[in-house]
């Protein structure tokens, strides 16, 4: 595509998550995408390019792509945001076409079947926390926000401000209260994207780094595992939506087999929001909101006394607009 003198070029990507052992992966393909980027990179996510004259729609090529690439078929699918910053997808001397990505959040459930399929294909799971570890709040407050991180961004606060910031910006001082909760301010599991952000102006990640904002040696510690190009970007969006759409829609639910115990949704619905909820609690927000209905079997799984197995209570659809799980804050 040519807009005036300029090529553009449209690419897909996709964060494709699931829940395995109560720990959230998303699917992460290896030696394309370092190629993509003409260096040695870490993996990345399943990406293709849009075209025009084999794909009716965005949607469409992304699931070819995906599934040329993984042997993965995609089944729930939404997008998410239309990147187009052009340092933010940086190649060797940056003189290709201007990449504009569309990412797309992708939902399934575990198969542990599917895994030799996908090493045949060099793609794997990953630990999403891994790129983002400052998100995972199970286990309470992450030590590496007040050891590293949130003193680096006060530095940075400090710093002079660039003119690209511009002046109708929030304060540098602002936009870390708000998205890491400084200065006791809550923090709001759905800012992902803005904690990430933050990260990348200050140069504290190394896709600042790639992207020529900051020299390497200018970090001083790896905060979480990098990514090509804008994948890492992807993924903070795609987790953002995740987080903030279990409020007020029943996603969760594409993640969790046709039967599942209160206790296996509980811990999934912690795993994607990083949060640990109080059990007895969760159990009432979930009957309340009624969203699920009891099987009349049980499980055993756990060693213990008999679990009941709960579904999904689709009709909910049919009984008011938005139905999810109101969560409420930390």
């Amino acid at each position: 595509m040519t807009v005036g003198s300029t090529a553009v070029e449209i690419g897909l990507n996709a964060a494709i998550v699931t829940v395995t052992d109560n720990n959230p992966v998303i699917l992460v393909v290896s030696g394309a995408a370092a190629a993509l980027q003409g260096q040695a990179v870490p993996g990345g996510l399943p990406f293709g390019s849009f075209d025009p004259l084999q794909h009716r729609t965005f949607e469409a090529g992304l699931r070819a792509s995906v599934a040329e690439q993984t042997a993965f078929h995609l089944g729930y699918v939404e997008q998410l945001y239309t990147f187009g910053d052009r340092g933010r997808h940086k190649r060797p001397d940056d003189i290709g076409p201007h990449i504009v990505s569309v990412g797309y959040l992708a939902l399934t459930r575990d198969d542990g079947a599917r895994d030799d399929v996908l090493q045949r294909t060099g793609a794997s799971w990953h630990g999403w926390y891994g790129y983002l570890p400052w998100e995972d709040w199970r286990d309470g407050r992450p030590s590496l926000l007040d050891d590293t991180i949130i003193p680096a961004l006060k530095r940075w606060t400090q710093s002079p401000v660039m003119r690209e910031e511009g002046r109708h910006l929030p304060s540098r001082k602002s936009r870390l209260r708000l998205a890491f909760g400084d200065d006791d301010f809550p923090w709001d599991e759905e800012r992902v994207l803005e904690r990430y952000e933050l990260l990348y102006e200050a140069g504290l990640i190394e896709e600042a780094a790639t992207d020529g904002r900051i020299t390497q040696s200018g970090l001083a510690l790896r905060l979480g595992r990098p990514m090509p190009l804008d994948h890492r970007r992807i993924l903070a969006t795609a987790m953002s939506r995740l987080r903030g759409k279990l409020k007020y829609r029943p996603v969760i639910f594409e993640l969790m087999p046709p039967q599942f115990t209160l206790t296996a949704l509980q811990s999934t619905v912690e795993a994607i929001s990083g949060r640990h909820l109080h059990k007895q609690n969760f159990r009432r927000l979930v009957e309340g909101a009624e969203l699920v209905e009891l099987t009349g079997a049980t499980s055993t799984a756990t060693g213990g006394r008999p679990a009941a197995l709960y579904r999904f209570r689709r009709k909910i659809f049919e009984e008011r607009p938005a139905p999810g799980l109101k969560l409420g804050g930390r």
